[in-house]
This record gives structure tokens, sequence and C-alpha cells, in this order.
């Protein structure tokens, strides 16, 4: 077995399936994170006032209600300076999204660790939001997450187990 190929039982296993779902989901994710980033970088050197004027009256909504005078202050207040952090850090997001998307389809053992624990990091804050009183789809993203983690957990102890039965350790 080389060390950066996954094992030949992992390509065989129930949740093979499954994994490769969570890897076409982080991949949509990149994918839009990406288009976000791009749409950013497009706002460079324009008057962010007149584009927030614009997209509010297109959407005709009230510029003097409360959500649309917290986005036309929010885009007062970015800079070139700031929009292009803005972009660069989505461009990072995206970039660790396509690699466990990658990863995970390829049946990587390093990406089912990130899948694992970029989802159980979101756990806390999703418990805490369903405390306060969060809705129904608070609890349809704890849900995802967690089964997430428990497939992720899954599919690693079974490549331990399967390397632990060859006698090898187990890599990926």
């Amino acid at each position: 077995m080389t060390p950066h190929r996954a094992t030949p039982a992992a390509g065989r296993t129930p949740g093979r399936r499954a994994i490769r779902a969570v890897a076409a989901f982080e991949a949509a994710k990149g994918v839009l994170v990406l288009v976000a980033a791009g749409g950013l970088l497009a706002l460079l050197h324009e008057d962010l006032h007149a584009v927030a004027a614009q997209l509010i009256e297109h959407l005709h909504l009230n510029p003097a209600s409360r959500a649309p005078k917290i986005f036309v202050d929010a885009l007062a207040n970015l800079d070139d300076r700031r929009l292009v952090g803005l972009a660069l850090g989505a461009a990072a997001y995206a970039a660790c999204r396509l690699a466990e998307a990658w990863g995970l389809f390829h049946g990587r053992a390093w990406a089912e660790w990130l899948a694992a624990g970029s989802g159980a990091i979101y756990v806390p804050f999703e418990l805490a939001n369903l405390g306060r009183g969060g809705g129904w789809l608070d609890a349809a993203a704890l849900a995802v997450n967690l089964a997430v983690v428990a497939l992720m957990v899954a599919a690693l102890r079974r490549r331990t187990k399967a390397a632990a039965d060859d006698g090898l350790q187990p890599r990926g």
C-alpha cells in the first residue's frame, strides 16, 4: 500500500456513497464561495453606496427600513483594501472546501479527519443557538453536521480496523 492511496477496503465500504455525497456538497460550497469572492472583486473601485441603492431598489425594499439600512451602512464602511481581504479570505475558505471534497472523493484519511473536525467545530455553536430558541433550520443544520461527523468517524474506524487486520499502519 502506498502512503497516499486509499486502502482497498475504503473503496468498498457501505458509507462510500454517503462520503461522496458529502464531497459533492463540500465542492458545491467551495464553488459558491469562489463565485462570491469573484463578486467581491468585481466591486473594486465601484461606488458601493450606489450599488447597494440599486440592489435595494431592484428588490423593491424600503431603503428606510432596518435590514436595508444595515446593508447600506455595512457597504459604506468597505474600502478596496477590505474588499480584497474579504475576497482572499473567501478564496482560502473555498480552497479548503475544494481540497476536502477532492480528498473525500478519493478516499483520503486526512480528508475524513478534516470533514469530521470541520463538522464538529460547529456543533457547540448550533447547540447554543438552539438553546436560545433556534428554529427547525437550526435543528436541521445540527442534525446534518452530527451525521457528517458520525459518518467520518465510522469511516476512520473502518480504515483503522482494516489496517490493523492487515498488520499495517493506517495512511492517507
